[in-house]
């Protein structure tokens, strides 16, 4: 694996304690992003969703540190591309600024630039789904799915 990194910010208009909720709880996280999930929100505890259709990511919770910071392992169990289940690490960053928190996430160890560019589109959208849904807005139906 390469150094390839995606990195995606977003401020969302409410507090890091709200946007966290939505990465700790399972309904919550089906609100933003996939049709359907099982989630051990612990170090440690492994997590298993079905993104779109037959796009299942699977991988593991390496540190829950509310309710600034979050890390798991990423990839493909199912469909999406050739990237093994927990084989790259998303980092969850979340700053309080007067707008609400400023999220970062820092997506490491994507093989190739071809999956740098998906990752990267696919973060942005869903990304862009949290915000609306933390603040209190219905992101609508995920025309993904």
């Amino acid at each position: 694996m390469s150094g390839n990194v995606v990195t995606v910010e977003r401020l969302i208009a409410a507090r890091p304690e709200t946007v966290f909720s939505f990465f700790t709880d399972r309904d919550r996280w089906l609100s933003w992003m996939g049709e359907d999930g099982e989630f051990r929100f612990e170090p440690g505890g492994a997590y298993r969703t079905t993104i779109t259709g037959e796009n299942v990511a699977e991988g593991r919770f390496v540190e829950v540190d509310p309710p600034k910071r979050l890390v798991f392992t990423w990839g493909w169990a199912e469909g999406g591309m050739p990237l093994p289940s927990g084989s790259t690490t998303v980092e969850i960053t979340l700053e309080p600024v007067a707008a609400g928190t400023l999220l970062r996430l820092v997506h490491r160890g994507l093989p190739t630039p071809e999956a740098c560019a998906a990752h990267e589109e696919g973060w942005v959208h869903y990304v862009d789904r949290l915000a609306t849904v933390a603040a209190g807005g219905d992101p609508g139906p995920d025309d993904w799915m």
